[in-house]
């Protein structure tokens, strides 16, 4: 190897090490560069969004009950739903499970806490509660009964779920509340018994018309439709024999 060689292969090794130094140090300006970004997304994760340690049930249960006594349902049902699903075993399930059905009531989903409070009834049928649950099973269909022209399938699927308190749990407190939803109950049927005996009487199906107002005086005679429904009765009957006797002129002429 020349001088000249030498001197170039001398400086290639020094560049060469200089250059390896120089990469190491980037390598370890990314490192580092990473890790705070990591750290201060982290960082910026649990300020937005809450450590991710999940909330222990008494902090859940006081949060639920909090929400509810200030008409913030959902974080209610959101509350008392993680306790049902994370704690299942805890003291505070059982109590989550009926306040996750008053909570859905509370928010007007009817269909919902119906489920939710049927639930809670087939899984602990011998709770103190039961009552309560019955009673506001009822009223979950209550709350949904519509005009009295329309379909009465709630208002007698409330009915059955009182009268079925009142069997049960007689001289309960909610035994006594549900008696007088009962009879709100039998006064909706009442009046759309009414309404259908009058619309078949509008439309002159007189024989349709008086079997609805025989089924008020059978079955609501106490109710305040028992005087109207005995008047339209009498107002078929007259329809009825005039028809009849219209028929029977018409055959004596044949």
């Amino acid at each position: 190897m020349t001088a000249e060689e030498g001197f170039y292969y001398k400086s290639f090794l020094k560049n060469r090490s200089t250059m390896k130094k120089t990469c190491n140090l980037i390598k370890v300006a990314i490192l580092l560069f990473c890790m705070t970004i990591t750290l201060s997304s982290c960082s910026l994760y649990d300020q937005l969004f809450g450590e991710l340690e999940p909330e222990a049930p008494a902090a859940l249960m006081e949060k639920g009950m909090e929400s509810m006594a200030s008409g913030n349902y959902q974080r209610a049902i959101d509350a008392f739903e993680k306790i049902r699903d994370r704690y299942p075993y805890s003291k505070y399930a059982i109590v989550a499970e009926l306040k996750l059905a008053d909570a859905l009531f509370g928010k007007g989903s009817y269909d919902e806490a119906y489920d939710a409070y049927d639930e809670f009834e087939r899984l602990h049928p011998t709770n103190p509660q039961i009552p309560y649950v019955i009673y506001q099973k009822g009223m979950c269909h209550f709350k949904q009964i519509g005009s009295i022209d329309r379909d009465q399938s709630h208002t007698i699927k409330a009915k059955e779920e009182f009268e079925r308190l009142i069997k049960r749990f007689p001289d309960n407190t909610y035994a006594r509340l549900a008696e007088k939803r009962l009879r709100d109950c039998f006064v909706e049927l009442a009046e759309h018994e009414l309404y259908v005996g009058k619309f078949y009487y509008k439309i002159k199906k007189y024989k349709a018309a008086k079997g609805r107002f025989l089924y008020i005086l059978h079955n609501y005679p106490d109710l305040g439709q028992y005087h109207e429904a005995l008047k339209y009765l009498s107002l078929c009957e007259e329809k009825l024999a005039e028809q009849k006797a219209k028929e029977a002129a018409k055959q004596a002429k044949k």
